[in-house]
């Protein structure tokens, strides 16, 4: 504590759950506690609040800890909230289950609409030859038969029987129209997103020699030979304060590539850059404004409402720094800690768009899920030592 300034967010996270826990109160509520904190304090994390004995209210994008915590699961939609049974996985199946029978509803009731619909034109255009058939304009003056069965056909009713006919299928149609607008379904895109060209010729996006960064006074990061292909995809794990963030700069300083085909994210957007986002977003013309637009709603965001804003949120900016790179056909993407910020569905949002990505991914993040979906080597960072503030950090490389 002594030191608070000097603490990385992490660092910083983990004493206010610990404060949070020691005060053992009666009602817990977390909102969002594993952002910024290591793999390892969430494993100690969910131990904890495993034997918390009072009630507790979690709010969190970490899929794993809501499956282990959690019994129910208030899934909110405005202007819906619904309640699952279960853990996030379970709770979420379920609603995609939902999602499936109410789209095969919705479906079903379309295709009665379309052929109540064909049905009821039919109709009216049997109705209309009868009632040119009525008619006695046309007719000779002296064809008294003709005269005479179009009287007794309107004496008996059968002129009105087609009319009656058509009426009665305009009834249903109006009901089948109103039975399919009840039924809400979400819209689905499909993916897609990526331009072509979204790959580099080169052998290496960035290579460096085995070294050493220094990450404070008396403290630094050893590592092997680095580099990475133009379709590598690479995971970058390792305990809050092991240098992830310091090795990432150095990276960023050896790249074999041009800024414009590079998509950096940094762990935090400043307010100024959010703003900045914000001003790009307005100056593009329309094709490519176009483009970002449905960029940015296959990653879960509604475009209108964020082109409206005079500042996007932490995740929205996140989104809107992605989606900006992906219109300029990237070769290699860096995200550190990428779904701080970001709620569920943005998340899995992200997983589909990026496990579609033709370039190279390189990805700090402690949420474990995350990188096994979309990545395929693992770089470590770690200690032999067991002091907090150890001194001598190695990485070491693994395939998943």
């Amino acid at each position: 504590i002594d030191r608070w300034d000097s603490l990385s967010y992490g660092e910083r996270k983990r004493a206010q759950i610990a404060l949070a826990l020691w005060r053992m109160p009666a009602v817990l509520a977390l909102d969002e506690p594993t952002n910024h904190i290591d793999y390892e304090t969430q494993c100690l994390l969910d131990s904890s609040l495993g034997s918390f004995t009072g009630v507790g209210l979690l709010v969190s994008h970490n899929r794993e800890l809501l499956d282990s915590l959690c019994r129910q699961c208030l899934f909110v939609e405005p202007p819906e909230a619904v309640m699952r049974r279960g853990g996030y996985s379970k709770a979420s199946s379920q609603a995609k289950m939902e999602e499936e029978t109410t789209r095969r509803s919705y479906n079903s009731a379309k295709r009665e609409f379309s052929r109540i619909r064909g049905e009821a034109v039919r109709r009216k255009q049997r109705a209309a030859r009868a009632q040119r058939k009525r008619s006695k304009r046309g007719l000779a003056p002296k064809d008294s038969d003709a005269k005479t069965k179009i009287d007794m056909a309107r004496l008996t009713g059968k002129d009105g029987q087609a009319g009656r006919l058509v009426r009665q299928i305009e009834g249903r149609a109006r009901m089948a129209q109103k039975k399919l607008s009840h039924i809400k379904v979400k819209k689905r895109y499909q993916l897609g997103i990526w331009l072509s060209g979204s790959r580099s010729k080169r052998n290496l996006l960035f290579y460096l020699r085995p070294g050493r960064v220094v990450l404070g006074p008396g403290r630094d990061l050893s590592f092997p030979e680095l580099s990475m292909g133009p379709t590598d995809r690479i995971a970058l794990t390792g305990p809050n304060g092991a240098g992830k963030s310091t090795l990432v700069r150095s990276i960023l300083n050896h790249l074999n590539l041009k800024e414009e085909h590079l998509i950096y994210l940094p762990q935090e957007i400043d307010l100024q850059t959010s703003r900045a986002l914000i001003s790009e977003v307005r100056s593009l013309s329309d094709e490519m404004s176009g483009h970002l637009m449905t960029i940015m709603s296959r990653l879960g965001s509604r475009p209108q409402r964020l082109v409206d804003s005079i500042e996007p949120s932490p995740g929205e900016a996140r989104k809107l720094l992605l989606a900006l790179g992906m219109t300029r056909r990237p070769h290699l993407i860096v995200m550190d800690e990428p779904t701080n910020h970001l709620d569920l569905p943005s998340i899995e949002c992200f997983e589909d768009a990026l496990a579609n990505c033709p370039c190279g991914l390189l990805l700090v993040s402690h949420d474990m899920l995350f990188l096994r979906h979309l990545t395929t080597t693992r770089w470590h960072i770690s200690s032999e030592e067991i002091d907090f503030d150890a001194k001598n950090m190695n990485l070491t490389r693994t395939r998943w």
